[in-house]
Parts: C-alpha cells; structure tokens; sequence
C-alpha cells in the first residue's frame, strides 16, 4: 500500500472531494513502466483536476498531477530498467489518465522520458510541465529567429512565465516581464528581466492596426486582448509563442494586420503531445542553460496533504513561481 491523492465524485450531488488516501499497485491503472514517483507540480489544470467542478476528469475516482519525476520500479520495455531516473509530462496524465500526486504510477513507456544529466528529480519537477513548455516556446522563438530588441513575457510572474523569464536571460536576452502585480518586480528581476510592464498596458483593445514596433519576441502565457495588443508591436518578422488561454479566448478583430504588414509569426505551443525527440531536445537544453540557483528562487516545496487547497489557490491566481510536490513527505 502507498500514499495517494484521490478525487472522488458524489454520485447524488455531483461534487468532488480531494483527500490522501493509501491505494495497492493492482489499482493502478494500465502501462508498461512503474515509477516510484518522488515529487510532482502543481499546474493550472491540477487546480482544476482537484476543484469542486472536476474540471478536466471524467472518470473517478481519479489521481491528478499533471507530470512528475522519479525512478524506475518495474518495467515491460527494454528501453528503461529498474533505477533509471525518469521525467514524464504531458500525454494527458493527471486528467485522463492517473498522474503524479502518488507514490507510485503506472504510464506508458513512450511518454517518459530519461531524466538529463546534471538534473535531480527535484529540480526536473522544479521546471516541470511549466518550465518544459516555457523552454518549447523559447526554442520555438529562436527556431524563427529572435529580432533585435527585449523579449517580452506575458504572465511573467506565473509558473510558466517565471521559468521563460530566467530561461531568455541566461541566453543573453533582454527580457521585459509583464505582470498585474506591482510586488513581482523585485522577484522579476532576480530572475534576469531588465523592465517590468505593467499589464495595464495590454489590457485594454484599440482600434490601431498596427502600433510601434517594440519587442523582438514575445513568449505569451496570457493570450485574450493582450496577445492582440502584442501582436501589433512585435517588430518586422518576429514572432509570439503562445500558450494557453489564462486571459480569455478573446483577441481584437484586426488581429490579421501585423501578419499582413509585419509578417509576424504566431506560433501555438503544445506541450502535451510532443514527439519524444522535441521532448528530449527541449529537457537536455533545459539542464544545460537553465541557472539552479534561480531556479531554486522560485521553489515553493509542498506535501501530499497540501494539494486540496494549493488547487484552489492556484485556480485564483495567488500562486508565484513553481510549487514542488514531495509525495513521500
């Protein structure tokens, strides 16, 4: 028996309640590799994985976490043995299919990944599914070329904003982060933004088709009337990478005109159905150029028993940085 955060559902009610629980390895559900998991995250979608609404699940009951990091138990193919470090995200785990929030899980062998030397499980979890899909999106920008001037990072003070912020710096960008909270900017900063924009800015629409041209780049985790606005100032041939829609799906009717005129490129990143060779590329440069030491700055640790109510925090906004799961705490 081992440790696990379920969601179950009322059948009479409708309602989910979250509460540790200790399950057996046959309920587990099917796979070819166990892992002794030893931390997880905790993600927008958990929040909503662990909520009253059950958000994403379908079926109960049901083991968030959408990634996690740990050891290899047993495993049904040649390509991973016992003891081998492990780093999963994506592939729907925590929604569809039971994730990290346990001490052991059962996944498909084609969704793991081989931990990158130089990385610990904690610090792979440290990234984790919102630092993996700031560095898809970083790759994603130099893939079409970054142009001269700051890149800017929409919900910079966020998991995923966070991790593109310290990942540009370490490159050598200029980084300007856009936040809604003033009392980010000191935290900002440490991460390596050189200016600090306030929403504000981007919040409200405008009837301009184009605006001055201002940022190199953009790494957008906010989307809604802000991605509109940034579009319009992204100078000639750059390009936004977009992830997610925190803001709302709504952006401004005359969003066709940078592309038109400026031959800006709007890229969607997808973090969750990945092919195992971007995976890999984007974990190995991860260990390679991202500073622990910042990292480090944006840990908040967490425990098994602490995830009903950091789901709701999360859901509300009033989470900073990366939250990492100790599920043997």
């Amino acid at each position: 028996m081992f440790n696990a955060l379920v969601v179950e559902k009322d059948a009479e009610s409708g309602k989910t309640h979250a509460a540790v629980q200790q399950i057996s390895e046959d309920q587990l559900p099917d796979g070819e590799v166990t892992v002794a998991v030893e931390y997880s995250t905790v993600n927008y979608k958990d929040g909503l994985c662990i909520g009253p609404g059950g958000g994403l699940v379908r079926n109960y009951p049901h083991v968030p976490g959408i990634d996690f990091a740990g050891t290899v138990e047993a495993s049904e193919d040649d390509r991973y043995k016992p003891g081998d470090k492990v780093v999963l995200t994506g592939w729907r785990v925590g929604e569809a299919h039971w994730g990290g929030y346990s001490q052991k899980a059962r996944v498909r062998a084609d969704w793991l990944v081989p931990l990158p030397e130089g990385l610990t499980t904690r610090q792979a979890m440290a990234v984790g599914t919102a630092g993996f899909t700031a560095m898809l999106a970083v790759q994603a920008l130099e893939d079409h070329g970054i142009k001269e001037g700051p890149v800017l990072v929409t919900g910079a003070a966020g998991g995923v904003g966070s991790v593109a912020v310290a990942i540009l710096a370490a490159l050598g960008h200029e980084v300007a982060g856009v936040t809604g909270r003033p009392e980010q900017a000191d935290y900002l900063k440490s991460l390596g933004a050189t200016q600090i924009v306030a929403r504000e800015e981007f919040s409200e629409e405008t009837r301009k088709p184009l605006e001055s041209e201002q940022w190199g780049g953009c790494v957008d985790a906010v989307a809604g009337v802000m991605l509109g606005r940034v579009l319009k100032q992204i100078r000639y041939g750059g390009s936004v990478a977009a992830i997610g829609l925190a803001g709302g799906a709504k952006i401004d009717g005359a969003l066709i005109t940078p592309f038109i005129l400026r031959g800006v490129n709007l890229l969607g990143i997808d973090s969750v159905m990945q092919p195992y060779e971007s995976r890999l590329r984007a974990w190995s440069r991860i260990a390679e150029v991202l500073p622990m030491d910042k990292l480090e700055a944006m840990v908040q640790p967490a425990t098994l028993s602490d995830l009903p109510q950091l789901g709701a925090d999360i859901l509300k906004g009033q989470v900073r940085g990366r939250v990492v799961v100790d599920v043997n705490a």
